[in-house]
C-alpha cells in the first residue's frame, strides 16, 4: 500500500484527466500555438477537444508528447 502512495506521489499527472490536459493546453496556448509546439495533426486539422482525444487514446506516442509538454508548461508554471 505504501508503494501504491509514492508511486501516485510520484506521478504529476496523477488525478488529471486527458480532457482536461487538452483544454487547458487549448486555452493557455490555442490550438495554433499547440500545433506548433506539439507536430500532431489532431491540433492542425479542424482541431477540437473530441476529436484531439479521440486521436491521443489511440495514439501513445501523441498522448505521451501531449502529457511532457502538459508537464513542461503548466504543471511547472504552478509550482514556481
Amino acid at each position: 500500500m505504501r508503494f501504491l502512495f509514492l508511486l501516485m506521489a510520484q506521478d504529476p499527472l496523477h488525478g488529471i484527466t486527458l480532457e482536461r490536459i487538452i483544454i487547458e493546453l487549448e486555452e493557455e496556448f490555442g490550438w495554433e500555438h499547440l500545433a506548433e509546439k506539439i507536430r500532431i495533426n489532431c491540433f492542425y486539422e479542424n482541431p477540437s477537444v473530441k476529436s484531439s482525444l479521440k486521436f491521443l487514446r489511440k495514439t501513445p506516442w501523441a498522448r505521451k508528447k501531449v502529457e511532457d509538454f502538459y508537464i513542461s508548461t503548466i504543471i511547472k508554471k504552478r509550482n514556481k
